[in-house]
């Protein structure tokens, strides 16, 4: 099979296609024919070598596609469904295993590349409008990236509660799109300062809560941004990270913070991921919830599709098609 492997640590270049043996699943594996692989900011992180892993590594963890092979002491799911998960070993791949706790099937209706899209994102975006701050009708949120792929999810989700939203775009275009998603205001951050424009849109108050997923260089003026005793949410750090000290000082100036690495640090049980999984693929099977998914690149450009990731050179999400 083909997949795409790193042997050392650096820029997209290092990012390379092999022949690899297609793996057999173990003990409460599933193996899975990938249709769509998603892109994510952590792989360009383990790319990088920000993240530590041994090497050669396979990269990619989130995928939709067809159940092939089921290993030893694996129910419930049977050769030919269509499944989605955001824990398939090396999904930069033709072939990937996942472990069968981590693997939900895909509603009737939803194209892979679509359950693909929904599944890290959505599932990031349920998470932070439900769970870490809870959202309810009046209040304010500012998000940055707002035509990314958690932007635009989480806009929609907020939305539909109905909270007022402002998200920070770097173009009229991604603007546009923001406020398609559901979006009261967009902010050019190109154009404008982010931390003004809040303050100028809410008289003054500040917001209830931002979730920031940039990190490094949002991070002071998002803090600046929060009403008094408001939540300043950390979910990503495409900007590089927010240092230490910095965090520190949180605890002085009244307001917090959350961050978390990782899907599985906030997917406790089984029972959440079919809730939090079902909640995001159902209304999209539904149309409740519109996916952007035009941005699709073949495995053997995956270096090309990380460096537009990583340059927002586009909107919503990017996947790649084996």
């Amino acid at each position: 099979m083909k997949a795409i492997q790193i042997h050392e640590t650096g820029g997209p270049e290092v990012l390379q296609l092999a022949d690899l043996p297609i793996p057999q699943p173990g003990p409460g594996q599933v193996l899975i024919r990938v249709e769509a692989t998603g892109v994510n900011f952590i792989e360009i992180y383990f790319r990088k070598g920000v993240y530590k892993a041994s090497l050669p590594l396979t990269l990619g963890s989130e995928a939709a596609g067809t159940v092939e092979e089921l290993g030893p002491g694996v129910n419930g799911f049977k050769a030919g469904d269509s499944v989605a998960s955001v824990g398939v070993l090396g999904s930069y791949a033709e072939y990937a295993l996942a472990p069968a706790a981590q693997l939900v099937k895909v509603p009737d209706g939803l194209m892979p590349e679509q359950a693909a899209a929904a599944m890290l994102q959505g599932m990031t975006a349920h998470y932070l409008a439900y769970s870490t701050f809870p959202l309810k009708a009046g209040d304010t949120a500012l998000v940055h990236a707002g035509a990314g792929g958690v932007g635009l999810l989480l806009t929609q989700m907020a939305a539909r509660i109905g909270a007022r939203v402002i998200t920070t775009v770097s173009t009229k275009a991604k603007a546009e799109l923001s406020r398609e998603a559901g979006a009261a205001e967009t902010i050019l951050y190109t154009e404008k300062n982010f931390e003004a424009e809040v303050k100028r849109l809410t008289g003054g108050k500040g917001v209830d809560v931002v979730y920031d997923s940039v990190g490094k260089t949002t991070f002071d003026s998002s803090l600046n941004c929060l009403r008094p005793r408001g939540m300043l949410v950390l979910f990503g750090a495409s900007s590089g990270p927010v240092p230490l000290f910095d965090l520190i000082q949180l605890s002085g100036k009244g307001s917090l913070f959350i961050t978390r690495p990782t899907l599985w640090h906030y997917i406790a049980t089984r029972a959440e991921l079919e809730w939090r999984s079902g909640e995001v693929l159902g209304r999209a099977a539904k149309g409740e919830l519109k996916l952007r998914t035009e941005h699709m690149y073949p495995l053997a450009e995956a270096a090309q599709a990380q460096a537009d990731l990583a340059d927002r050179k586009t909107t919503g999400k990017i996947l790649l098609e084996p």
